[in-house]
């Protein structure tokens, strides 16, 4: 396979469809191609302030669930996205986070559940199609990302994130392939999953890895988020990370599980893994 075996159908910048709301310089790649997934997708790229009149490269933040990020049109609950490129914009203009690329993947739909969960589970019979999803984020779209946009393409400068079965679906990938994602963030990760697999793969790490993650559940989730954060916080930790320097963890007082949720919190993760400077 090579780069020219997967991409997209079109790149457009800016709104895609009419009355899209987005902040700042997007490019929209309509039907990347992956050969992993055997189809397409909607990839939306924000590029930071200045990136069109500098020669400076930057830091890519990946994420799981493209919709919910960018455009309340396209939200699983309209008008409830993250705000992300808003968040973004006003953390660089105010210097409180460097400057950043970030890359949202939209999900496979009804395929969500079986690309963002690493194994099958029996008794919902789904999932499994992680590895697959994997070999698209790591094999496909970013080392075509990286062929056209200044990035940085180090793993110290990489990051994959998500929530729920999206924070899951980074978690397993950022564990993985360390070589790839030197940082992840998983907001409310799912990690009860076919019985708390994700949880098992952790304790058998053998050390610390050279990954600085983002760990968080809210107060109000569903039965066992908060619970099974504070296992893999617990595991971690003994594995060798160390809170407030390569693992950041938050218990949100009230948090929920929810767009409206997460995008409160996506300000802190910014500031958390891309302090200016990095």
């Amino acid at each position: 396979m090579t780069l020219e075996d997967v991409g997209p159908a079109s790149i457009v910048r800016g709104d895609a469809e009419p009355g899209a709301r987005l902040s700042g310089r997007f490019d929209l790649l309509h039907d990347f191609r992956s050969a992993a997934l055997g189809g397409t997708r909607l990839v939306s790229i924000y590029l930071p302030p200045g990136y069109d009149t500098s020669d400076g490269r930057y830091p890519v933040l990946y994420l799981q669930d493209g919709q919910n990020l960018f455009d309340p049109g396209r939200a699983f609950v309209p008008g409830q996205d993250w705000g992300l490129d808003e968040t973004a914009e006003a953390l660089i203009h105010a210097g409180l986070i460097g400057p950043l690329i970030l890359v949202g993947i939209d999900h496979g739909g009804v395929e969500r559940i079986h690309e963002y969960t690493p194994s099958h589970d029996r008794r919902r019979q789904a999932g499994g199609r992680l590895v697959a999803y994997r070999t698209f984020v790591t094999d496909e779209l970013k080392p075509w990302i990286d062929a056209r946009y200044r990035t940085r393409p180090e793993a110290a400068a990489t990051c994959i994130a998500g929530s729920s079965l999206g924070g899951l679906a980074a978690l397993e990938i950022g564990l993985a392939r360390p070589d790839v994602f030197g940082r992840v963030a998983a907001l409310s990760p799912s990690l009860w999953w076919d019985g708390r697999r994700s949880l098992d793969r952790a304790r058998e790490l053998d050390d610390r890895l050279p990954v600085t993650i983002w760990l968080d559940a809210g107060t109000h989730e569903g039965p066992g988020v908060l619970h099974h954060a504070r296992m893999l916080k617990n595991i971690l930790r003994y594995h060798g990370w160390r809170i407030g320097i390569d693992l950041h963890y938050r218990e949100v007082a009230g948090g929920g599980h929810s767009e409206v949720d997460w995008a409160r919190r996506a300000g802190d993760v910014l500031r958390a893994l891309f302090p200016p400077g990095t």
